[in-house]
């Protein structure tokens, strides 16, 4: 049934999950898979419709449609990061599988036994990886075939271009200890040279981080309590139609109802976490999906942020606002 259910969605979209799938050693058919999200986020959407229409009052098909492509979406970024995790965590480690592998050959080692020795527990997922391509390489494949496959089962960038020198090494008739040895070696200079890029942006990453979610939820909380006050204010005064003085400016009554002022404030809120995380991620790491993990972490401290504000203000000024 769930196969069925995924052939809903385009090719290109299966695909796309097909390949996160295989990127984050989801051993399941990426079709059954598919089909499951769609039945359990249209299922889920629609209960949280029916509950939460019975405490307010809103467009329950607009909510729906909402509540349903959000879970999509959050799975489908779930995956996403699950393996932006595992290809960071192996670029973290390549360079000391690198010089493992090239102390291995320089022991004596064939290709397929320095690899399979180098797959080490502490490498994590590439251990699993190593051990792949050490078996592939065993049963008669090319070295650099088989070193091409590991770029197919962990997204990296910087995995690709190692594999891709390797390969470039061993057609020209490199030793491949000492391409190992040099290649590792360069990969630790480019990981010490992003950290220090990074420490040196860290202030501003960190200003951003304080102006989404400290600044902006206290001055929307202090801007939201002003309009309360002002529309109070304005309604307790008997304004009259014509006056005898010609004032330059003109005094009405604030028709804006508070609870749109907040229901504004909360979503500007949780637009301007969304579109500051994904500025974070950009500038921190040269990519907008890294920030894509701190969106519920800005959200949430935002919007607790701001009703604490917002409380605090009516709970020390609302004694000098007296309204009968």
């Amino acid at each position: 049934m769930y196969k069925i259910l995924a052939k809903i969605l385009p090719r290109k979209i299966r695909k796309a999950y097909s390949s996160l799938m295989n990127y984050s050693n989801m051993n399941i058919n990426p079709d059954s898979f598919v089909g499951f999200v769609l039945f359990f986020g249209f299922g889920l959407s629609l209960a949280l419709t029916f509950y939460f229409g019975k405490l307010v009052k809103f467009n329950l098909t607009l909510f729906f449609f909402a509540v349903f492509i959000g879970l999509e979406l959050f799975v489908y970024f779930w995956l996403l990061l699950s393996a932006d995790a595992k290809a960071r965590f192996a670029e973290k480690v390549l360079p000391d599988a690198l010089q493992l592998m090239a102390s291995n050959l320089k022991a004596g080692m064939t290709v397929d036994r320095a690899l399979l020795f180098s797959a080490r527990p502490e490498f994590g997922p590439l251990q699993d990886e190593l051990n792949i391509v050490g078996k592939e390489i065993t049963t008669g494949k090319e070295v650099g075939e088989a070193l091409e496959g590991l770029t197919k089962r962990i997204k990296s960038v910087q995995l690709e271009k190692t594999v891709l020198l390797i390969t470039a090494g061993l057609r020209s008739g490199g030793k491949l200890a000492s391409l190992l040895e040099q290649v590792s070696k360069n990969l630790r200079q480019s990981t010490s040279t992003d950290e220090k890029a990074r420490a040196s942006i860290m202030m501003y990453i960190i200003f951003i981080s304080v102006a989404i979610i400290f600044a902006s939820p206290l001055l929307f909380a202090l801007g939201s309590y002003l309009v309360e006050v002002i529309s109070k204010i304005t309604a307790t005064i008997d304004i009259p139609e014509t006056t005898g003085v010609d004032l330059p400016f003109s005094i009405s009554q604030v028709n804006v109802s508070i609870d749109f002022v907040v229901g504004f404030s909360i979503i500007f809120l949780i637009t301007n976490c969304i579109l500051g995380s994904l500025i974070v991620g950009l500038i921190s790491r040269g990519k907008v999906k890294y920030g894509l993990k701190n969106i519920p972490l800005f959200i949430i401290i935002s919007l607790i942020v701001f009703f604490i504000v917002r409380n605090a203000i009516k709970g020390l000024l609302g004694g000098l606002f007296t309204f009968s």
